[in-house]
């Protein structure tokens, strides 16, 4: 489940969130992962988790045929409509990716973007089987996320017994959280996932990474 320190750091950080986005030397790669993401939900009725600030619902609404955005902080989420995508294509809820609401509607895809990274390991089957129970088996699951880049990426503080990484990271006013983020192999991913999914392809760049499934 998302750690209360996790949502508190995000929803004061949610003004400078997308200053992650900007640095130089990974415009390349991710260009590249819009052209990846937008290609893979292409016509797709889209339910994305963990939206933020709408950064990539930007992206998905040019190629899907509809998005519902869900987020868990008011915060983001009013970030995301100030960016003025079209209500009738696109449309933004507060919700919990762990508790999702039974009106959402009907999906033939899922998005989440550097989110699934903060979910710990030993989670990680669970929260599938989660969303498998709210959209169904045999929707399209597309999960893009970081890879760990030295130099560039915040530095790992410490490993849990289970594996999961951590980092210190520090709002806009200096306070300082300790947030889970993983940085999974192509083989770390295939066997967490393999009992969960079918179709599994795996995108690697540089600084990201994306999969694209379908739930069983």
């Amino acid at each position: 489940m998302i750690t209360e320190q996790s949502a508190q750091y995000y929803a004061k950080s949610a003004s400078v969130h997308d200053q992650v986005y900007d640095k130089p030397e990974r415009q390349q790669d991710l260009a590249q992962l819009r052209t990846h993401v937008a290609g893979a939900l292409r016509g797709h009725v889209v339910l994305e988790l963990a939206c933020g600030t709408g950064y990539w619902t930007s992206i998905i609404a040019a190629s899907a045929d509809s998005v519902v955005a869900v987020d868990i902080n008011p915060e983001m989420l009013a970030l995301a409509v100030s960016r003025g995508l079209p209500a009738g294509k696109v449309k933004f809820r507060v919700a919990d990716a762990w508790n999702l609401p039974d009106d959402l509607g009907s999906f033939t895809a899922v998005f989440i973007g550097f989110w699934w990274s903060h979910i710990k390991r030993e989670q990680q089957e669970k929260f599938l089987a989660h969303l498998r129970s709210k959209v169904g088996k045999d929707v399209v699951i597309v999960l893009a996320d970081d890879a760990y880049v030295e130099g560039s990426s915040p530095t790992v503080a410490r490993t849990d017994l289970e594996g999961n990484t951590y980092q210190i990271l520090a709002t806009p006013d200096g306070e300082r959280y300790e947030i889970p983020k993983t940085y999974p192999s192509d083989s770390a991913l295939r066997k967490k996932l393999a009992s969960s999914v079918r179709e599994l392809k795996i995108v690697r760049l540089e600084y990201y990474w994306m999969l694209t499934a379908r739930l069983k």
